[in-house]
């Protein structure tokens, strides 16, 4: 477990980590929509603090595979255990949810999934194929599970075509055997850099307050950068319960904005920082400064 600096004060989180409660119209419809079509979101699961601005604007990112996860991340508020077989409706449900909200860009993730023979990396390409079918002006956006780093499911899923595939290294190198769940960071970044190399955008990113160090940080910019990572995520940790891994710091938004310069100074295209990001949120502001698939689909 990390060195906590003030438990004290950091049971009492810092004004810069309130969140806005919204009660709105478009919030209850996108709840409807996603309880009417059975569907599993990270906004809940993941118990996302920007799960209420987000639905307000009728948008949510869709957790496939089901919402058990075969990973035991001490990070992760995810359920994990035994898991569901795969649903064969759910590209389907979820592409018709995504005509309902009207996204143009939309933001799909999934539980890992290591029963699975394949990782679930055929059904990562038939959403995408059922999205891009019924909403052929959305851009997609995947967060991948690490496929074990194996090239043939990952070519499964870049064959699939989205506009941008992220997977997230959640944290810098000394951490990742603390925190992440059998998942590694040599394989991670394998996995980022097999994305790149196919032509397909790659974006990851880190939470911040696990116990890490300015220069890991900075190392692990450079070594998302080598692997060709364009598009950058850094976001607050804050602990689901009292059984996950503690907060170690809250990063003070200065200290963000300082990493962000460092970001852009190495490279990055696009990057997000700041206490309340997280992976998929606004994550539309990054297609301006990337070159995505959209219209090389023909």
């Amino acid at each position: 477990m990390p060195e906590v600096r003030d438990q004290v004060t950091l049971n009492i989180k810092p004004e810069w980590l309130k969140i806005r409660l919204h009660s709105t119209e478009q919030y209850a419809q996108t709840a409807s929509i996603v309880e009417r079509h059975a569907l599993h979101t990270i906004c809940s699961s993941g118990m996302c603090p920007n799960k209420a601005e987000c639905w307000s604007r009728k948008t949510a990112t869709f957790m496939i595979l089901g919402d058990v996860c075969t990973r035991a991340c001490k990070f992760c508020a995810t359920k994990t255990g035994k898991t569901l077989p795969i649903d064969s409706n759910e590209p389907e449900r979820v592409a018709r949810s995504i005509s309902l909200m009207e996204l143009r860009h939309v933001v799909i993730t999934s539980v890992t999934r290591d029963d699975l023979p394949d990782g679930g990396a055929g059904h990562w390409a038939a959403v995408v194929e059922a999205v891009r079918n019924t909403n052929p002006n959305t851009t997609i956006e995947l967060l991948i599970p690490d496929l074990d780093g194996q090239a043939e499911l990952l070519d499964t899923v870049i064959g699939s075509r989205p506009d941008i595939i992220g997977h997230n290294i959640e944290t810098v190198e000394r951490l990742t055997p603390l925190v992440r769940n059998k998942a590694s960071y040599d394989t991670s970044m394998k996995v980022i850099r097999y994305i790149a190399t196919s032509g397909t955008v790659a974006k990851s990113g880190l939470m911040l307050g696990l116990g890490e160090t300015e220069t890991e940080v900075l190392r692990a910019l450079d070594d998302l950068r080598d692997n060709g990572c364009e598009i950058l995520t850094l976001g607050q940790y804050l602990q689901p319960t009292r059984r996950h891994w503690p907060v170690a710091e809250y990063v003070t938004p200065q200290k963000f904005d300082r990493y962000a310069e460092e970001a852009r100074k190495r490279g990055f295209s696009y990057v997000a920082s700041g206490p309340l990001v997280r992976s998929s949120y606004m994550a539309e502001e990054a297609l301006p400064h990337v070159a995505t698939n959209k219209h090389h689909r023909l």
